[in-house]
């Protein structure tokens, strides 16, 4: 099969983008008319897919067909990195990633997503409106990323194998299938297995013909996307990473949009990220007993092992991010629950 150069995929789909974009957009505010292309990893029976899904319609209808935002799941344009370099190069599209990808851009944000981090929910959803990350919010449109919204929320990313792991030990010699993300990849190893970055969509091939012995997820994605039918049954609470997208798009394309469009836009995204983490909420237990009727069993970890191995990579492990930062974090978070006990 013939492999197309990574920047030559890139180039077509960019110009791909903004043909169509410029076949679709009048400039003048009374008849202005937009289509914005969004990308996102996640298949399409995922609670996440499905809340983007509604927000594009919503966006639709309530800006009376100006603004037509296009779903593309499981990764079918681009993603991830790519995703997010479309954004920069000031494309119509919307990236919707883990918020380590713009940390390529703004450090701070891939030290906001690390390992071990987070007890809940709550706590990342206070962290996010503190002043200290819409400080940093503000730094990453210096370098042309419009932040739409960080909190939607997927569930606590844990390992899923066909054995049971208690400690950091129990992964000597495990290929855990990653994102390509740096910060995946480095947490990976350091809980002590091995890293495989694979695009997702080559995900279930690699565990049934042995490429990886399994993967780490949210019981949202093993339930949604079936992950228990690869026959790895075994999930261990790592909650190593709390699954979260955040929702990004050029400033540039921002810019075009009138006012009136940007908060219904706006609106819509945050709202539909709140009812997904309600969702989730109310709906985690009754997922886990699915589950379990399916056969896959779960045991909790040796916590403060793991995080015993993974607070190294704050130490100038991954690109840009310093013990200052994660010191930062911790003193929010330390506040956080301070108030949440009150």
């Amino acid at each position: 099969m013939l492999k197309i150069p990574k920047l030559f995929r890139i180039t077509a789909i960019l110009c791909f983008i903004l043909f169509f974009s410029s076949c679709s957009e009048n400039k003048t505010e009374e008849n202005f008319r937009i289509t914005l292309r969004l990308s996102h990893v996640f298949n399409v029976n995922e609670e996440l897919a499905k809340s983007i899904e509604l927000v594009a319609q919503r966006i639709h209808q309530k800006t009376n067909g100006a603004v037509r935002v296009l779903t593309y799941p499981g990764a079918q344009i681009a993603a991830y990195k790519d995703g997010v370099e479309m954004v920069v190069r000031g494309a119509h599209f919307i990236s919707v990633e883990d918020p380590s990808y713009i940390g390529d851009y703004v450090p701070e944000f891939t030290a906001l997503v690390g390992p071990m981090l987070y007890h809940n929910f709550d706590e990342y959803m206070a962290i996010i409106k503190t002043p200290m990350v819409q400080g940093w919010v503000s730094k990453l449109e210096d370098k042309g990323i419009k932040v739409l919204s960080l909190q939607y929320i997927f569930g606590f990313r844990n390992v899923i194998t066909d054995k049971v792991i208690i400690t950091p030990e129990d992964l000597a010699g495990v290929k855990l299938r990653s994102p390509g993300s740096n910060l995946f990849i480095q947490t990976i190893n350091a809980m002590g297995a091995n890293a495989t970055p694979l695009p997702w969509g080559e995900t279930f091939s690699a565990l049934q013909q042995g490429v990886v012995d399994g993967l780490e997820g949210s019981e949202f994605t093993n339930l949604g996307a079936k992950v228990y039918e690869t026959g790895k049954k075994n999930v261990a609470f790592t909650n190593h990473f709390l699954g979260t997208c955040g929702v990004y798009i050029s400033t540039e394309v921002w810019a075009k949009i009138p006012q009136r469009y940007q908060i219904i836009i706006a609106h819509e995204f945050e709202y539909e990220a709140e009812q997904m983490i309600n969702k989730l909420k109310r709906e985690h237990a009754q997922v886990i007993k699915d589950l379990e009727d399916k056969g896959v069993k779960f045991n909790e970890i040796d916590r403060a092992a793991f995080e015993a191995r993974t607070i190294h990579l704050y130490d100038g492990k991954l690109p840009g991010v310093t013990v200052e930062m994660y010191e930062q974090i911790q003193a929010e978070l330390k506040k956080i629950r301070a108030k949440a006990k009150q």
